[in-house]
Formats: C-alpha cells, structure tokens, sequence
C-alpha cells in the first residue's frame, strides 16, 4: 500500500507566477491506471518533480515491477529555499534513477536509489536535462503551468510520448491549438467538470482543508500523445438539425451547437461547439476547421453596435439582441 507523500513541484518561472502545484497521490492514480499497457519496457521520466517528495517517483517506483518498467528518472529545479511541505533546503540540483528492486521486498529502499547532482539547476530547457530527455520513451509530471508552451515545444521537438498536466486554457493557445487540431496530442481521461485540487503554498480562490492540508482548485486537465480508446469512441448523435434552434453565427459561416450532445445527426455543414468538446474528440468522426478565437470577423460586430467589443468571438442573435458567446471550436461531420 502506498503511503501518503507531498508531491513538490519546485520549477518556478522567473517572473514568480504561481506555478507551484502538488499533485495529488489518487489523481496520478486514478489516471495513470488507463495507461499501463504503455510503461512495459520503457523509461520513464518526471523532470519537474523533486524526486525526494514527488507523488510521480513514489507511484511510478511502487508500481515499478508492476509496470514491468525498465527505468524510472525524476530531476528538479534547484529548490532556492526552504519548501513549506518538504522542509529539505536544497544546495544543488539533483536527478534520481531507479532501476526496480533488488532485494525482493518490491518497495524502492533508499540503497536501491541513485542520487547524482546536475551541474546547473535543473530547468528542464538546460542541456544536461535535455540529454535525460533524449534516454526517455515516456514523459510523466505536472510541468509549471506559465512555460506550458515552451514544455510542450520542447516534446514535440523531441518526439517524445508523454501524459502531463495542464490548465484547460492551454486548449486555446495559438501554440497548442494546432497541435490538437492536427491529432498531435489529446485530452486524457479526466473530465473537464470542475477542477483538480492540489496542494499549494499560496492563497488561491477556491480552497478546502483536508487532514490538515491546504488545497486549492485549478482548472487542469491532463495532455497526452498516447494511443488511447477514448479517442475513438464516437459522440452518439440523435438531434435534428432545425434553423430555429440552431442559428448562424452574425459573423461566421456556421451554425450554434451549445451543448456536445445536441450535434445534429443530419448537419454536414460547419459547427461550432464549446471547449468541453475536445474532452469527447473523435478524429475519425469529426475534423476540426478552427477557433472562434481566430475565426470570428469583428467588423459586421463593430458595424452593428458602433464600437468594439472585445476581442474576437462569435454572436447570435437572440430577442432582438446580440449575443456574444464564448470561446468556440469550429468542427464538422466526417462523411
């Protein structure tokens, strides 16, 4: 049985942004568990976790000969301070290699474990870091959320497969859209209900207290290239398409769908639904044309209420009035 451990995440962007987030031990698991097939022989790295109090090391060294793991790597940044849950106060940078157990009692024993010291500071974009990237077949951890863009270039760039943590905004950016859009990487198996709690050493807007520990909540969900059912179950589609319920856009050629299951079965033409959609994306069934975020034409919009409204959006009309709506992903029906 596992026991319970703080996950410290210790990659601070420069700037200080709140990027500070300990993952959950049941929220690893609870995902994790869809992927096992995936770990058989490979290696596997965590290079923004502080291995000595992270929840990827203890679940990845517990479930080692379980996964039939052939190597399990974690670094971190260098912890320029004390932390408030691990209290280890950090002089350098280090990575840790386990290989499985050697002593037959299946439990990752201190003696089992490698420690060696990195020349810098273990951010992950350092040369050195890099090099324990290339040896990966798998990348597991809960990257800083403000270089999520540059986290995600970085994989891509090397061609690894990875399942990692991200905000849901991460959906829109400029960066990452494509690559959802060219079936590159896809939502893993946790809804987009909600949010995931983590342990934080800062004041956030939604906060409870569980055995003593802090948490707050924070829009993530999680972001991976691995093959997986999910993403070729099809939507099952059972409404008619009507022009009452479903109006054009005033500015853009498509029609409003405001719920992921109310897609018309009988509509062929282009769509727009909200974000939550890519939690059910089936490539196979539907292609994606774009955003509204890139989509939208503003200038019948200006045109009609005289002024600008904010950055690019789609609207309807509704009662007599204009009705700007959130952020939509345009789609349509692969015949």
């Amino acid at each position: 049985m596992m026991s319970k451990s703080c996950n410290s995440f210790l990659e601070r962007a420069k700037k200080q942004k709140k990027d500070e987030f300990y993952t959950r031990l049941e929220d690893i698991e609870r995902e994790l568990a869809h992927y096992k097939e995936h770990f058989r022989g490979k290696t596997v790295l965590c290079n923004c976790d502080d291995p000595r109090v992270s929840n990827f090391f203890h679940y990845f060294s517990y479930q080692f000969e379980t996964l039939g793991l052939k190597r399990l790597i974690t670094t971190c940044y260098k912890n320029q301070e004390r932390d408030l849950f691990s209290q280890n106060a950090s002089e350098s940078a280090i990575w840790l290699e386990y290989t499985g157990d050697k002593n037959g009692n299946r439990i990752p024993d201190p003696e089992e474990i490698g420690i060696r010291y990195l020349k810098g500071d273990g951010d992950f974009r350092s040369q050195e870091c890099i090099e324990l990237l290339q040896q990966a077949d798998i990348v597991v951890t809960n990257p800083p959320f403000s270089l999520f863009r540059e986290y995600i270039a970085q994989l891509i760039k090397y061609d690894k497969k990875f399942l990692i943590l991200g905000n849901k905004n991460a959906l829109k950016y400029k960066e990452i859209f494509p690559l959802i859009q060219q079936n590159k990487i896809w939502t893993g198996y946790r809804g987009f209900a909600g949010g995931m709690w983590f342990q934080a050493n800062y004041e956030g807007r939604t906060e409870k207290i569980v055995e003593g520990i802090k948490l707050i909540n924070v829009p993530s969900i999680w972001f991976t290239n691995l093959e997986i059912p999910k993403i070729h179950e099809e939507i099952i589609l059972w409404k008619e398409y009507t022009p009452e319920e479903y109006p054009t856009y005033l500015n853009y050629d498509a029609i409003e769908v405001s719920r992921t299951n109310e897609i018309p079965k009988d509509y062929d033409g282009k769509m727009g639904v909200p974000i939550t959609f890519l939690d059910k994306y089936n490539p196979e069934q539907f292609e994606i044309i774009g955003q509204s975020l890139t989509l939208a034409d503003m200038k019948p919009i200006r045109e009609l209420l005289g002024r600008n409204d904010g950055g690019p959006c789609f609207y309807i009309e509704r009662d007599g009035k204009l009705l700007r709506l959130y952020d939509r992903i345009v789609i349509r029906r692969r015949t």
